[in-house]
């Protein structure tokens, strides 16, 4: 009887021993339950589904293609600790509605305007990824009192330079790809759609991880998702004309433009000097395009440092 106890013990300890040591299970992206939910209709059309949490400046979040606002969960975490953190989906993606049309940035700019006045708030920061700066640069130009500081990550703009060189990259075909047979050849293969897009502008086939990869798959495979995201490529030709009236007037807001390394890099910088008068120039290094998911720590610490920098308001040289 004693052995047998014995052996159970062995047992557990060895147990425990591997639980310890093996590796944290990667959940799929989420933001902390502490984030309030709701949803708030915009007059431009559609209910904008959002989240937001902590005290003092607001920062808004604004997400990416192939993604949702989940995706902001990494610098979230962080920033809750001393602003008030919103984070919308944008129209046609995640919980937000997905109304047939209003998918041009422009548009897009009214819903996030509604987001912010109807929770109370007028002034922000504003920090955008992928298609999500493309909405942030249409709201700061159409109301540039309203944003303290901008932050665009790794996309470009359409309609400013390099835009025409940077459409010829045939990695790009999925800005063309819309459509209803588009969607039908995608229809019920949309892990394999995204795939080729995460895959391609990663800089490791490992990023983002298989629970990341599975949990957007099936955002974008519910009902009408898939044509709600191919509306904001066809959007592009009216975001062309909006931006060139935009860019008549350059933003007088401080900007960091960011660009992955294996990605955008310097250009980010090239393409937001066409369109704003501050421009502070960062480069993340060791990641591709998905820069919450290929080096989260660095691009965190880069957003924090310069929401809080006094020296950003400076005329960038």
């Amino acid at each position: 009887m004693k052995r047998r106890s014995r052996i159970t013990g062995t047992a557990l300890l060895a147990m425990l021993i591997a639980l310890i040591s093996a590796p944290a299970a990667v959940a799929q992206p989420e933001l902390p339950s502490t984030f309030k939910s709701q949803t708030i209709h915009s007059p431009a059309g559609a209910d904008i589904f959002v989240r937001s949490a902590g005290s003092g400046p607001v920062v808004v979040l604004i997400h990416g293609y192939a993604e949702t606002s989940d995706s902001w969960a990494p610098l979230a975490v962080e920033l809750v600790k001393n602003y008030t953190v919103v984070v919308p989906d944008l129209r046609g993606i995640g919980r937000s509605s997905r109304p047939a049309g209003g998918y041009d940035k422009k548009t897009q700019a009214a819903d996030i305007r509604a987001v912010v006045t109807t929770l109370g708030f007028d002034r922000t920061f504003l920090v955008s990824h992928d298609i999500g700066i493309m909405v942030a640069y249409a709201y700061a130009a159409l109301y540039p009192d309203k944003v303290e500081r901008l932050v665009v990550m790794d996309a470009p703009l359409p309609g400013i330079a390099p835009w025409d060189d940077i459409v010829k990259d045939h990695k790009l075909w999925h800005f063309s790809f819309w459509g209803p047979d588009e969607e039908r050849l995608v229809q019920g293969r949309e892990r394999i759609y995204l795939d080729r897009i995460w895959n391609d502008f990663s800089a490791s086939p490992t990023q983002p991880d298989e629970l990341t990869r599975k949990f957007y798959a099936a955002q974008y495979a519910k009902p009408g998702a898939m044509r709600a995201g191919f509306d904001h490529f066809k959007a592009f030709s009216q975001d062309v004309e909006d931006n060139k009236t935009f860019q008549q007037t350059k933003l007088p807001m401080p900007v960091l433009a960011v660009g992955a390394e294996k990605s955008f890099g310097a250009t980010e910088a090239v393409v937001m000097r066409n369109v704003a008068v501050n421009v502070r120039e960062a480069v993340v290094p060791n990641s591709g395009h998905w820069l919450m998911e290929e080096n989260p720590a660095y691009t965190v610490a880069l957003i924090r440092d310069y929401l809080k920098d006094p020296t950003a308001a400076a005329p960038a040289h």
